[in-house]
């Protein structure tokens, strides 16, 4: 949608092909009947605005959280005048002026918290829209690039890129029919990952395996975080861990919110929501170990698929649910221990459960040592009525290898966001289809 909006007023075509539904027609049948209906396509992860449009719509206004913008722009100024770019954009159609802006004093009291444990605070400004705020915005957005003769072409599925002689020619749908054009650009979201690299291996397009982030979403009671959320929304926490010197990151923290669960094609996975004008009385949050591989097994997707898979087995089709106090005792959590936990978690389409069974071994002894540091910066987090919902896993796709246009090795084929593994976050992503379509106007303009 950032790229159609860049590349409306310069005499082109422009022309959206999206899976899913309009903003307005996207409902997700959860919100009455309490468990998972699964839609196809899914109404939370497809459509109009992508899984952004049911995002918590927290805007990390840094070019260097949620991807690295300088990696494109190669100029410091140039990434934070993006970031502000993609801001006032949003603005413009509707978000929240109010910033959330770290105090100075506040923040250097939870850096030290964290150094004096080994972790890191991530000061970032912060602008929230708010699940429920969101789809009216991105309809703002959406009636924006209307009006500037942006076409939709809406509940169709790209079935392959038309490629020839190295150059892209065009899309194949599955409904039979071709679109030929001048320049395509590569943006599925997170849900196209899976077909990406499909494309990349049929198409030899030049990409790599970028890491993966595999964890869960914890749960605790909002007074627990209070203290936190307060100087920062949606803090950032980075850990190391002692006994196996890996990364993880606490991400997504939905003050007042609610766990939500997302449908891929064979496996379920969880989120977190919060409202503006709806709360609960928890915080959710995510905690992702970063996982890289090397030779002979690269292929991250592949493996977090297969986690991801397995957690769903254990679950029976839903997500894991377990204390964290059981988790520690290495029993699973049954109905009973849940009904008499203080924390009432709220999403309730679960299978109480035992994480450690669904998950890598090292992954959970990671989980555990992070979470029990982090109660050391927070205190309360890593308590036995904790609760911890698997799997969380983020995708990032093969990155896709791309040039200072964000073209990729296949001429006239462009790539952005998340599904291209070019972005982690809104606000990178927006910014990453900004450069694809500026990428587009230079090389037209020759």
């Amino acid at each position: 949608m950032f790229a159609a909006n860049e590349l409306s007023g310069h005499g082109l075509k422009i022309l959206v092909i999206d899976r899913g539904r309009d903003v307005e027609k996207r409902h997700c049948p959860m919100e009455s009947v309490q468990h998972c209906m699964h839609c196809t396509p899914c109404n939370i992860m497809c459509g109009v605005g992508g899984a952004g449009t049911f995002s918590d719509g927290t805007l990390n206004l840094r070019p260097d959280t949620g991807g690295d913008l300088l990696e494109f722009t190669h100029d410091q100024e140039k990434a934070w005048e993006l970031v502000d770019y993609v801001d006032n954009i949003f603005l413009q159609c509707g978000a929240t002026e109010k910033m959330i802006s770290p105090k100075g004093e506040d923040v250097e009291q939870l850096q030290r918290r964290a150094a004096s444990v080994g972790a890191k605070f991530i000061d970032i400004k912060q602008r929230h829209i708010g699940t429920d705020n969101a789809p009216a915005v991105i309809g703002n957005f959406k009636k924006r690039l209307d009006e500037n003769g942006v076409d939709f072409l809406l509940n169709t599925d790209v079935k392959d890129l038309w490629i020839e002689n190295n150059v892209c020619r065009g899309v194949f749908l599955n409904n039979g029919r071709t679109i030929e054009c001048s320049y395509t650009l590569l943006a599925p979201g997170r849900i196209g990952g899976k077909w990406v690299n499909e494309m990349v291996d049929k198409h030899s397009i030049d990409a790599r395996f970028a890491g993966v982030d595999i964890g869960v979403r914890v749960e605790v009671p909002a007074i627990i975080m209070d203290p936190v959320t307060k100087i920062n929304r949606d803090p950032k926490f980075h850990i190391q861990t002692r006994k196996y010197d890996d990364f993880i990151r606490t991400f997504c923290t939905n003050e007042h919110g609610f766990v939500v669960r997302e449908e891929y094609e064979g496996f379920i996975a969880i989120n977190g929501h919060s409202m503006h004008d709806t709360v609960s009385e928890n915080t959710n949050f995510a905690f992702l170990v970063h996982i890289e591989l090397t030779k002979p097994i690269e292929n991250t997707i592949k493996y977090a698929r297969s986690v991801a898979k397995l957690a769903t087995t254990i679950g029976g089709g839903k997500p894991v649910l377990q204390r964290m106090g059981d988790l520690r005792r290495g029993r699973r959590s049954t109905e009973a221990r849940l009904t008499r936990n203080p924390v009432v978690n709220t999403l309730k389409d679960v299978t109480p459960g035992d994480i450690s069974m669904a998950m890598p071994h090292r992954i959970v002894m990671d989980i555990i040592e992070g979470l029990e540091t982090l109660d050391r910066i927070i205190p309360g987090v890593a308590c036995d009525s904790t609760l911890l919902y698997a799997p969380e896993v983020k995708f990032y796709s093969m990155k896709i290898q791309v040039d200072g246009n964000m073209q990729s090795s296949t001429r006239n084929l462009f790539a952005a966001g998340d599904g291209a593994g070019l972005s982690r976050d809104i606000v990178n992503a927006s910014a990453t289809g900004i450069l694809a379509a500026r990428g587009i106007l230079e090389i037209s303009a020759r």
